[in-house]
């Protein structure tokens, strides 16, 4: 299958200068509530992203969905959660990313905020890589 390039970049030009905005209008959203992702242990999930992140835990409930698993949240900021669900007995295999699939998570710092994360991460020994210098790529403990 060859792929033309030239016609991929002609329609995207034609669908921005048709529905891009000149500026950004308001959203009838408030935010995202949250999003929920798979942890295989709750508690080097909860303090991965707790004390290493600095994302409070602010509930943690049996996941009404599958007895015995966990449904917990993260405070990311701004209403806006980062959830995630265990399930025991089950393995699910670690995190693979898929085309369709999660492919990655942005959360926004202040730059204080970013640098002493930053040192944080390298402090644990967690493996991260730096981009522009504003961002900082790495993964959880479940490989997401």
């Amino acid at each position: 299958m060859t792929i033309d390039y030239a016609t991929i970049e002609a329609r995207r030009a034609q669908l921005r200068q048709q529905y891009a905005l000149p500026h950004r209008p308001s959203s009838s959203a408030r935010g995202l509530h949250h999003l929920a992702l798979l942890s295989s242990d709750v508690e080097r999930t909860i303090k991965f992203y707790q004390e290493l992140l600095e994302f409070p835990l602010t509930e943690i409930i049996e996941n009404r969905d599958f007895k015995g698993s966990s449904h917990f949240f993260f405070d990311i900021g701004n209403g806006n959660l980062l959830a995630f669900f265990d399930f025991p007995g089950l393995d699910l295999g670690p995190y693979q990313e898929v085309l369709g699939g999660l492919h990655h998570i942005a959360i926004s710092v202040d730059p204080a905020t970013w640098e002493r994360l930053r040192g944080k991460l390298e402090m644990a020994g967690v493996p991260h890589q730096i981009e522009s210098g504003a961002s900082i790529y790495f993964k959880d403990p479940d490989g997401a």
